[in-house]
Protein backbone atom coordinates (compact mmCIF):
# COMPACT_ATOMS: atom_id res chain seq x y z
CA UNK A 1 0.00 0.00 0.00
CA UNK A 2 1.21 3.75 -0.65
CA UNK A 3 1.86 4.25 3.01
CA UNK A 4 5.47 5.66 2.07
CA UNK A 5 6.80 7.28 -1.30
CA UNK A 6 8.53 5.56 -3.94
CA UNK A 7 11.92 4.74 -2.13
CA UNK A 8 14.99 6.64 -3.71
CA UNK A 9 17.33 3.12 -3.50
CA UNK A 10 16.54 -0.18 -2.91
CA UNK A 11 18.78 -1.74 -0.15
CA UNK A 12 20.36 -5.78 -0.50
CA UNK A 13 22.68 -5.97 2.22
CA UNK A 14 24.23 -4.19 5.24
CA UNK A 15 27.39 -5.20 7.10
CA UNK A 16 28.21 -2.43 10.11
CA UNK A 17 27.64 0.99 9.38
CA UNK A 18 27.45 0.47 5.61
CA UNK A 19 24.41 -0.50 3.59
CA UNK A 20 24.76 -1.79 -0.52
CA UNK A 21 22.16 -1.04 -2.67
CA UNK A 22 21.41 -4.00 -5.90
CA UNK A 23 24.15 -2.49 -7.50
CA UNK A 24 26.57 -3.23 -5.27
CA UNK A 25 26.96 0.82 -4.31
CA UNK A 26 28.33 1.34 -0.77
CA UNK A 27 26.07 3.66 1.12
CA UNK A 28 27.26 5.11 5.39
CA UNK A 29 24.27 4.77 7.09
CA UNK A 30 23.82 7.19 9.48
CA UNK A 31 20.13 6.75 10.17
CA UNK A 32 20.19 3.21 11.40
CA UNK A 33 16.36 2.18 10.19
CA UNK A 34 15.59 5.14 12.96
CA UNK A 35 17.47 4.12 15.49
CA UNK A 36 17.12 0.46 15.57
CA UNK A 37 20.50 -1.09 13.97
CA UNK A 38 22.29 0.48 16.90
CA UNK A 39 25.34 -2.31 16.77
CA UNK A 40 25.21 -1.96 13.09
CA UNK A 41 24.26 -4.49 10.16
CA UNK A 42 24.41 -7.73 10.59
CA UNK A 43 26.31 -8.30 13.75
CA UNK A 44 27.95 -11.19 13.90
CA UNK A 45 27.01 -12.02 17.64
CA UNK A 46 23.03 -11.29 16.94
CA UNK A 47 23.05 -13.22 13.98
CA UNK A 48 24.24 -15.90 15.18
CA UNK A 49 21.60 -15.94 18.08
CA UNK A 50 18.60 -16.01 15.92
CA UNK A 51 20.29 -19.05 13.57
CA UNK A 52 20.55 -21.22 16.54
CA UNK A 53 17.36 -19.96 17.93
CA UNK A 54 15.69 -20.62 14.50
CA UNK A 55 16.99 -24.49 14.73
CA UNK A 56 16.16 -24.85 18.27
CA UNK A 57 12.48 -22.96 19.14
CA UNK A 58 11.05 -19.98 17.27
CA UNK A 59 7.48 -19.44 19.33
CA UNK A 60 5.41 -21.02 21.94
CA UNK A 61 2.13 -19.71 23.21
CA UNK A 62 2.54 -17.27 25.77
CA UNK A 63 0.28 -19.57 28.01
CA UNK A 64 3.17 -21.47 28.46
CA UNK A 65 6.70 -20.69 29.72
CA UNK A 66 10.13 -20.21 28.27
CA UNK A 67 13.60 -19.69 29.47
CA UNK A 68 14.75 -16.66 27.62
CA UNK A 69 12.39 -13.96 28.22
CA UNK A 70 12.85 -13.42 31.73
CA UNK A 71 16.48 -13.57 31.51
CA UNK A 72 16.01 -10.77 29.16
CA UNK A 73 13.49 -9.07 31.61
CA UNK A 74 15.65 -8.54 34.19
CA UNK A 75 18.25 -7.03 32.64
CA UNK A 76 16.61 -4.46 31.24
CA UNK A 77 14.95 -4.21 34.89
CA UNK A 78 18.85 -3.63 35.59
CA UNK A 79 19.59 -0.92 33.12
CA UNK A 80 16.50 1.11 34.05
CA UNK A 81 18.19 1.07 37.31
CA UNK A 82 21.38 2.30 35.74
CA UNK A 83 23.06 -1.01 36.98
CA UNK A 84 20.88 -1.81 39.74
CA UNK A 85 18.02 -4.24 39.95
CA UNK A 86 14.67 -2.00 40.82
CA UNK A 87 12.28 -4.99 41.09
CA UNK A 88 10.14 -3.82 38.04
CA UNK A 89 7.93 -6.47 35.35
CA UNK A 90 8.31 -6.25 32.05
CA UNK A 91 5.83 -7.47 29.42
CA UNK A 92 7.19 -7.64 25.93
CA UNK A 93 5.50 -7.02 22.69
CA UNK A 94 6.51 -6.57 19.13
CA UNK A 95 6.52 -2.75 18.16
CA UNK A 96 6.82 0.96 20.23
CA UNK A 97 3.25 1.40 19.97
CA UNK A 98 2.45 -2.37 21.40
CA UNK A 99 4.60 -0.87 24.33
CA UNK A 100 3.00 2.69 24.40
CA UNK A 101 -0.62 0.66 23.84
CA UNK A 102 0.59 -1.50 26.91
CA UNK A 103 1.55 1.55 28.92
CA UNK A 104 -1.99 2.99 28.37
CA UNK A 105 -4.08 -0.15 29.11
CA UNK A 106 -1.62 -0.68 32.51
CA UNK A 107 -2.25 3.03 33.54
CA UNK A 108 -5.87 2.98 32.95
CA UNK A 109 -5.79 -0.38 35.27
CA UNK A 110 -3.95 0.80 37.84
CA UNK A 111 -5.53 4.14 37.76
CA UNK A 112 -9.52 2.61 38.70
CA UNK A 113 -12.63 3.52 36.91
CA UNK A 114 -13.22 7.10 35.63
CA UNK A 115 -9.63 7.68 35.61
CA UNK A 116 -8.64 7.51 31.84
CA UNK A 117 -6.41 10.66 30.52
CA UNK A 118 -2.98 10.40 29.75
CA UNK A 119 -1.45 13.69 29.00
CA UNK A 120 1.43 14.34 26.37
CA UNK A 121 3.01 16.89 24.78
CA UNK A 122 2.89 18.64 21.34
CA UNK A 123 5.78 17.37 19.10
CA UNK A 124 5.71 14.22 20.70
CA UNK A 125 5.52 11.05 18.68
CA UNK A 126 3.86 7.84 20.51
CA UNK A 127 3.22 5.41 17.70
CA UNK A 128 0.59 5.35 14.74
CA UNK A 129 -2.31 2.87 15.99
CA UNK A 130 -5.76 4.89 17.03
CA UNK A 131 -4.66 5.50 20.73
CA UNK A 132 -1.05 6.23 20.19
CA UNK A 133 -1.44 8.41 17.07
CA UNK A 134 -3.95 10.58 19.49
CA UNK A 135 -1.08 10.58 22.25
CA UNK A 136 1.07 12.24 19.29
CA UNK A 137 1.01 15.65 19.63
CA UNK A 138 1.13 16.24 16.44
CA UNK A 139 -2.38 17.29 15.63
CA UNK A 140 -2.20 17.37 11.51
CA UNK A 141 -1.55 13.88 12.15
CA UNK A 142 -4.90 13.39 13.49
CA UNK A 143 -7.46 14.77 10.93
CA UNK A 144 -7.39 12.20 8.91
CA UNK A 145 -8.70 9.40 11.38
CA UNK A 146 -10.89 11.04 13.61
CA UNK A 147 -12.92 10.19 15.61
CA UNK A 148 -9.76 8.93 17.41
CA UNK A 149 -10.15 6.97 20.68
CA UNK A 150 -10.70 9.98 23.65
CA UNK A 151 -8.68 10.24 27.08
CA UNK A 152 -5.59 12.15 25.64
CA UNK A 153 -4.95 15.81 26.46
CA UNK A 154 -1.62 17.27 25.15
CA UNK A 155 0.28 20.38 26.01
CA UNK A 156 3.40 22.61 25.02
CA UNK A 157 6.54 21.09 25.26
CA UNK A 158 9.27 21.41 28.30
CA UNK A 159 6.56 23.84 30.09
CA UNK A 160 5.72 22.10 33.74
CA UNK A 161 3.03 24.91 34.41
CA UNK A 162 0.67 23.94 31.59
CA UNK A 163 1.29 20.13 32.07
CA UNK A 164 0.48 20.59 35.78
CA UNK A 165 -2.65 22.39 34.53
CA UNK A 166 -3.66 19.77 32.31
CA UNK A 167 -2.98 17.27 34.61
CA UNK A 168 -4.60 18.15 37.88
CA UNK A 169 -8.29 16.80 36.99
CA UNK A 170 -9.92 13.87 38.55
CA UNK A 171 -9.90 11.95 35.28
CA UNK A 172 -6.47 12.06 34.63
CA UNK A 173 -4.33 8.89 35.19
CA UNK A 174 -1.09 9.26 33.29
CA UNK A 175 1.28 11.75 31.60
CA UNK A 176 3.59 10.47 28.99
CA UNK A 177 6.43 12.06 27.44
CA UNK A 178 9.75 11.86 25.63
CA UNK A 179 13.30 12.34 26.88
CA UNK A 180 14.29 13.33 23.71
CA UNK A 181 11.07 14.25 21.47
CA UNK A 182 12.69 12.04 18.00
CA UNK A 183 10.04 12.44 15.40
CA UNK A 184 9.13 16.18 16.66
CA UNK A 185 12.55 16.98 15.76
CA UNK A 186 15.13 16.01 18.54
CA UNK A 187 14.28 18.06 20.60
CA UNK A 188 15.79 17.25 24.50
CA UNK A 189 13.93 17.63 27.52
CA UNK A 190 15.61 19.94 30.45
CA UNK A 191 16.55 17.83 33.88
CA UNK A 192 14.25 20.50 35.75
CA UNK A 193 11.48 19.38 33.73
CA UNK A 194 11.60 15.96 34.20
CA UNK A 195 12.07 16.74 37.57
CA UNK A 196 8.92 19.04 37.57
CA UNK A 197 6.76 16.32 35.99
CA UNK A 198 7.90 13.68 38.45
CA UNK A 199 6.83 15.67 41.14
CA UNK A 200 3.52 16.85 39.86
CA UNK A 201 3.14 13.30 39.23
CA UNK A 202 3.56 12.11 43.15
CA UNK A 203 1.20 14.88 44.05
CA UNK A 204 -1.72 14.92 42.00
CA UNK A 205 -1.06 10.64 41.93
CA UNK A 206 -0.35 9.97 38.16
CA UNK A 207 1.85 7.37 36.69
CA UNK A 208 4.90 9.08 34.90
CA UNK A 209 5.62 7.05 31.14
CA UNK A 210 8.79 7.57 29.79
CA UNK A 211 8.48 6.91 26.16
CA UNK A 212 12.27 5.09 25.15
CA UNK A 213 11.62 4.10 22.02
CA UNK A 214 14.02 5.76 20.08
CA UNK A 215 16.26 7.07 23.14
CA UNK A 216 16.70 4.06 25.29
CA UNK A 217 19.55 1.27 25.36
CA UNK A 218 23.00 3.18 25.15
CA UNK A 219 21.65 6.01 22.51
CA UNK A 220 22.06 9.06 24.56
CA UNK A 221 25.00 8.42 26.79
CA UNK A 222 23.03 6.75 29.36
CA UNK A 223 20.89 3.46 29.04
CA UNK A 224 17.88 5.24 29.51
CA UNK A 225 17.15 9.49 28.31
CA UNK A 226 15.41 9.77 31.50
CA UNK A 227 18.93 8.95 33.33
CA UNK A 228 20.38 12.79 32.51
CA UNK A 229 17.35 14.14 34.28
CA UNK A 230 17.27 12.77 37.73
CA UNK A 231 13.82 11.57 37.75
CA UNK A 232 12.52 8.03 37.70
CA UNK A 233 9.43 6.98 36.00
CA UNK A 234 7.03 4.59 37.18
CA UNK A 235 6.84 3.23 33.43
CA UNK A 236 9.17 2.63 30.77
CA UNK A 237 8.72 1.70 26.92
CA UNK A 238 11.26 -0.05 24.66
CA UNK A 239 11.49 -1.24 21.15
CA UNK A 240 13.68 0.10 18.07
CA UNK A 241 17.08 -0.78 19.62
CA UNK A 242 16.33 -3.78 21.34
CA UNK A 243 16.26 -6.60 19.04
CA UNK A 244 18.69 -4.67 16.64
CA UNK A 245 16.14 -5.18 13.86
CA UNK A 246 13.96 -8.26 14.62
CA UNK A 247 10.91 -6.80 15.86
CA UNK A 248 10.22 -6.20 19.30
CA UNK A 249 9.48 -3.86 22.26
CA UNK A 250 8.76 -4.07 26.12
CA UNK A 251 7.00 -1.92 28.64
CA UNK A 252 9.13 -1.91 31.89
CA UNK A 253 6.81 -0.95 35.16
CA UNK A 254 7.77 -1.20 38.55
CA UNK A 255 6.09 -3.36 41.13
CA UNK A 256 3.79 -1.35 43.03
CA UNK A 257 2.06 -0.62 39.20
CA UNK A 258 2.67 -3.95 37.25
CA UNK A 259 0.13 -5.70 39.52
CA UNK A 260 -2.02 -3.70 38.36
CA UNK A 261 -2.29 -5.95 35.52
CA UNK A 262 -4.59 -9.88 36.20
CA UNK A 263 -4.32 -12.31 33.95
CA UNK A 264 -6.56 -11.50 31.00
CA UNK A 265 -5.95 -7.61 30.90
CA UNK A 266 -3.88 -7.64 28.11
CA UNK A 267 -1.65 -10.13 25.88
CA UNK A 268 0.23 -10.72 22.99
CA UNK A 269 0.44 -13.79 20.36
CA UNK A 270 4.09 -13.27 19.22
CA UNK A 271 5.47 -10.80 22.26
CA UNK A 272 8.12 -12.70 24.14
CA UNK A 273 8.90 -15.46 21.46
CA UNK A 274 11.89 -17.37 21.96
CA UNK A 275 12.77 -16.39 18.42
CA UNK A 276 13.09 -12.17 19.78
CA UNK A 277 14.17 -12.44 22.73
CA UNK A 278 17.18 -14.72 21.88
CA UNK A 279 18.30 -11.81 19.49
CA UNK A 280 17.56 -9.27 22.10
CA UNK A 281 19.76 -11.27 25.07
CA UNK A 282 22.39 -11.14 22.35
CA UNK A 283 21.98 -7.10 21.66
CA UNK A 284 21.83 -6.56 25.43
CA UNK A 285 24.80 -8.66 25.73
CA UNK A 286 26.93 -6.78 22.69
CA UNK A 287 25.56 -3.36 24.24
CA UNK A 288 26.79 -3.94 28.17
CA UNK A 289 30.46 -5.70 26.81
CA UNK A 290 31.04 -2.82 24.37
CA UNK A 291 29.50 -0.05 26.93
CA UNK A 292 27.54 1.30 24.32
CA UNK A 293 26.35 4.69 26.77
CA UNK A 294 30.04 5.77 26.91
CA UNK A 295 30.97 5.04 23.27
CA UNK A 296 27.20 7.13 22.33
CA UNK A 297 28.99 10.10 24.41
CA UNK A 298 32.32 10.30 23.04
CA UNK A 299 31.47 9.06 19.38
CA UNK A 300 28.63 11.92 20.06
CA UNK A 301 30.50 14.57 20.89
CA UNK A 302 33.03 14.32 18.06
CA UNK A 303 29.76 14.11 15.98
CA UNK A 304 28.33 17.06 17.40
CA UNK A 305 31.61 19.61 17.01
CA UNK A 306 32.38 18.53 13.63
CA UNK A 307 28.48 19.37 12.50
CA UNK A 308 28.83 22.96 14.29
CA UNK A 309 32.08 23.44 12.53
CA UNK A 310 30.17 23.32 9.31
CA UNK A 311 29.31 26.98 8.08
CA UNK A 312 25.33 26.14 7.08
CA UNK A 313 25.34 23.75 10.54
CA UNK A 314 23.33 26.73 12.31
CA UNK A 315 23.35 24.67 15.81
CA UNK A 316 23.13 20.80 16.81
CA UNK A 317 20.81 19.40 19.33
CA UNK A 318 20.20 16.46 20.94
CA UNK A 319 21.81 13.70 23.10
CA UNK A 320 24.59 11.54 22.83
CA UNK A 321 23.98 9.59 18.82
CA UNK A 322 20.94 11.35 18.57
CA UNK A 323 21.36 14.62 16.79
CA UNK A 324 19.86 17.41 14.78
CA UNK A 325 21.96 19.76 12.53
CA UNK A 326 20.26 22.72 11.96
CA UNK A 327 20.62 24.29 8.68
CA UNK A 328 20.89 27.66 7.55
CA UNK A 329 19.33 28.64 4.44
CA UNK A 330 19.22 25.14 3.49
CA UNK A 331 15.83 23.10 2.94
CA UNK A 332 16.70 20.09 5.09
CA UNK A 333 14.22 17.96 2.54
CA UNK A 334 17.11 18.61 -0.55
CA UNK A 335 20.38 18.08 1.68
CA UNK A 336 19.10 14.71 2.99
CA UNK A 337 18.47 13.65 -0.79
CA UNK A 338 21.76 15.40 -1.65
CA UNK A 339 23.39 13.58 0.99
CA UNK A 340 21.21 10.06 -0.48
CA UNK A 341 23.33 10.86 -3.84
CA UNK A 342 26.74 11.37 -2.11
CA UNK A 343 26.58 8.14 -0.11
CA UNK A 344 25.14 9.12 3.41
CA UNK A 345 21.90 8.29 4.85
CA UNK A 346 20.47 11.03 7.30
CA UNK A 347 16.97 12.22 7.03
CA UNK A 348 15.63 15.63 7.31
CA UNK A 349 14.21 15.35 10.61
CA UNK A 350 12.03 19.12 10.22
CA UNK A 351 11.70 21.36 7.58
CA UNK A 352 14.96 22.80 8.71
CA UNK A 353 17.29 19.79 10.04
CA UNK A 354 18.87 17.03 9.87
CA UNK A 355 18.53 14.01 12.23
CA UNK A 356 21.61 11.80 12.53
CA UNK A 357 21.21 8.47 14.49
CA UNK A 358 24.54 6.37 13.36
CA UNK A 359 25.25 3.09 14.93
CA UNK A 360 26.44 3.34 18.71
CA UNK A 361 29.52 1.25 16.97
CA UNK A 362 30.44 4.10 14.36
CA UNK A 363 34.24 4.24 14.26
CA UNK A 364 36.14 8.08 14.48
CA UNK A 365 36.95 7.76 10.69
CA UNK A 366 33.49 6.79 9.91
CA UNK A 367 32.32 9.62 11.99
CA UNK A 368 35.26 12.10 9.97
CA UNK A 369 33.69 10.15 6.21
CA UNK A 370 30.12 11.79 7.33
CA UNK A 371 31.42 14.70 8.01
CA UNK A 372 32.97 15.36 5.27
CA UNK A 373 30.22 14.07 2.79
CA UNK A 374 27.69 16.62 4.42
CA UNK A 375 30.29 19.57 4.49
CA UNK A 376 30.23 18.73 0.50
CA UNK A 377 26.70 18.54 0.32
CA UNK A 378 25.50 21.77 2.02
CA UNK A 379 28.64 24.21 0.40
Amino acid sequence: MSTYPEPAVTFVRGEGSRLYDADGRAYLDFLSGLAVTSLGHAHPAVAEAVCDQARTLLHVSNLYGTTIGPEVAATLDRLVGDGQSVGGRVFFCNSGAEANECAFKLARRWAGPGRHVVVSAYGSFHGRTLATLHATGQPEKHEPFQPLPEGFRHVAWNDAGALEKAASGDEVAAVILEAVQGEGGVNPATPEYFQAVRRICDEHGLLFIVDEVQTGLGRTGRWFGFQHFDAMPDVVTIAKALGNGVPIGACWASEQVAVAFRPGDHATTFGGQPFATAAARAVLQVMQDEDVPSRAQSAGARLRKGLEAIPAVADVRGLGLLLAARLDGVDAKDAAARTLDAGLIVNPVSPTALRFAPSLLVSDEEIDEALGIVAEVLA
